[in-house]
This record gives C-alpha cells, structure tokens and sequence, in this order.
C-alpha cells in the first residue's frame, strides 16, 4: 500500500455558522475512507483559537468529540501554520498534503481563510480567494451575473453609514422599485442567517435593523412567486452539473431554522422539471461558476417564476452544507457519485489546481 495522503481539515471558526460547520466536519470525518488518508483536525473555536489534534485513528462519533482544547500550540496561529508549511511538520516531520476547509461563513468561505492558506503554498479544497470573497458577497456576486447576463430579481444596496444618514431614500427607494413583500439580507452571510421578510414599511425597518446586526452592508431583493430549484458543480476549469433538486419549504422561504433546525423543508431529487428547464439550470450553472472563477465546489440556486417558468439565478455557494443528507452531495448521488467519490475528487481537484498554480512564475 503506498502513503496515505495526510489530510488537514479546518472547523469552526469565529462565525454565525459555527455548529454547521462542526456538523459538516463530523459527516466528513466519518466518510473518508481511513486506509487511504490520514486525518488530521483543526478547530477554531468562536473566539478564532486554533487548536489542532492528532492523527485520527478512527472517525469521532459526537460533535463534542471535535472540539478540542488548548495544545502546544496554545492557540495560536503560527505553531499552527508550521505543520501545513514545506519545512515544518510534526514531530516527524511529517507536512499536509491538502487542506480541507469547512468553514461556513464569515472567515471560512469570503476569501480570508483561502488567502492564508495561498500565503502558507498549500493546496485546499474548494474555491480561492476571489471567488469565495465574491461568492460571499451578494451585492458584488449580483453585479458579476448582470455583467454575464444571466436574469436575476430586482435588488437594492446600501452601508450603514448610508442608512443613518438617511434612512428614509433607502426606504423610499426600495417601496417604489421593489415594493412589498421582499427580503431582506445582510450581504455577507451564509445559511440564511439574518433574512427577514417585510410587508410593510414598519417590518422592513426592522428587518434591516436586524440585518446589520449580522453584517456592515445590507440587500433588498423583490419577492419572487417561484420555486426554489439548485444544482450542483464540481470541477476546475472544466466544471460539470448534476441533476437539479428542489427545496420545498412550509415556511415562508427557506431560513436557518427550515434548514437546520424545525424540519419544515424537505428536497425533491431530482428536481420535477422538464428536461430543457433542467438543461438551462445546469448551463447557466456553470456560466455563474466560471464567471466567478469557481474551484472544486459550488451550489448554485435558482427562482423558477411560477408565472412564466422563468429561470433567476439567486446565488453561488462555494462552500455548501456537505453532511450526507446535504443537497450538495445528494445531488451528485442521483448524478451517480457517491459521497466517498466525490471527497476523492475533491482532494484531487485541490491538488491539481495547487500543481498548476506552480507553473506561474512570480520573479
């Protein structure tokens, strides 16, 4: 049997999606196959302390299992970065072949954590600076897809600083461009943390009050009668798509709790749509994912307007919930991937993007 290929995978962080990470990292762990790779775990607990574990001998069982306290390092991030460094290592100078975030969130899928890990000449799983920062971002993701084309819902931005100079244009602006019902979101965030639904002037006072809780800068976007359609892409520079599945919610729209927590969504895979709707949704898929420069993974949403079957891209997640039971990885189980394949071919994405990257010459 040849080496194992050692495997560092990050998980927590100092972000709202803290437990949905620490969940999709146990679903992870417990899926690689352990003959082949060798894991080694790194938690950041909300406060952004490092702490790094052994070797894994066997997968962990309970989330409490992954959640690891003060080491040699003492928390801090250069002991750390010394094992995923040429030249570093553990006390067998033994170094990561490939990093695999599961960060949700802030400093998990913006650009920061990818931008470290470029600095440290690693390679990661997932997508790279650019494309997580604009992936993260919805005002500057929706500016990309206009530029690419592709038919979005009508939206509106603006900072907090310009809301308390004059909160009145902004409400002002969003009744007569958008009217009500719409949504609000703060502009960075996943899991649909901090989205609110207004109906009247009163509810999106506060739904934007709410959102900048969560973040410096806030979107509007029109309600849309439509249903919730998503694909997903797996790839480099030559992407592909599987199947599209629907999200079928109870609730309003699908929030965190419809998500993660009261089970009043459920997903349809595959999605029940006529071929060529399905067809589109995967072509504009990938046209969204290599507009962004998009690496190893990407979820991609749509609106399917219920009154003319018109197809609105909504957003780009370039780090999707990936348990078993996650629509990212059931997707490609009905493509005809399993969920051991694709962290195979996730590790193998990541170090063939790594490999071409070397070809770049920088003096």
């Amino acid at each position: 049997m040849g080496k194992k290929v050692r495997v560092g995978l990050i998980y927590g962080g100092k972000s709202g999606e803290h437990e949905v990470s620490l969940q999709t990292a146990l679903a992870v762990m417990k899926a690689f196959d352990y003959a082949k790779y060798d894991i080694i775990p790194f938690y950041i607990t909300k406060q952004g302390k490092w702490h790094a574990g052994a070797v894994l001998g066997a997968p962990p069982q309970e989330v409490k299992e992954l959640q690891y306290g003060p080491s040699a390092a003492g928390g801090e991030l250069v002991p750390v970065l010394r094992s995923l460094q040429p030249g570093g290592g553990d006390a067998a100078g033994e170094t990561l072949d490939v990093i695999f975030p599961l960060l949700h969130g802030t400093y998990g899928e913006d650009g920061t954590i990818q931008g470290l890990l470029e600095m440290a000449d690693v390679p990661y799983v997932g997508a790279g600076v650019l494309a997580s920062a604009v992936g993260m971002d919805k005002v500057m993701m929706k500016k990309v897809f206009a530029q690419e084309g592709l038919p979005q819902c009508v939206y509106r931005h603006f900072n907090r600083t310009q809301w308390i100079k004059d909160p009145a244009f902004f409400i002002m602006e969003v009744e007569v461009a958008l009217g009500y019902p719409c949504f609000i979101k703060p502009a960075n965030l996943g899991s649909s943390v901090g989205i609110s639904k207004a109906r009247n002037r009163e509810e999106l006072t506060a739904a934007i009050e709410l959102a900048f809780r969560y973040d410096r800068k806030v979107i509007v976007e029109e309600f849309v009668d439509a249903r919730e359609i998503e694909v997903s892409v797996l790839g480099n520079d030559e992407p592909r798509a599987s199947v599209p599945g629907e999200v079928i919610t109870s609730s309003d729209f699908y929030d965190y709790d419809a998500k993660y927590v009261d089970g009043t969504s459920r997903m349809q895979i595959p999605a029940d749509v006529p071929e060529e709707v399905a067809e589109e949704v995967r072509k504009m898929a990938l046209q969204a994912f290599l507009a962004i420069d998009g690496s190893g993974l990407s979820r991609v949403d749509f609106f399917l307007r219920r009154g003319d079957n018109q197809l609105l891209i909504n957003e780009v997640n370039t780090m999707p919930g990936f348990t078993p039971f996650s629509m990212y990885p059931l997707m490609w189980k009905e493509t005809g991937m399993s969920y051991q394949e694709l962290l195979d071919t996730l590790i193998s994405l990541a170090v063939a993007r790594h490999q071409e990257k070397q070809r770049i010459t920088y003096s």
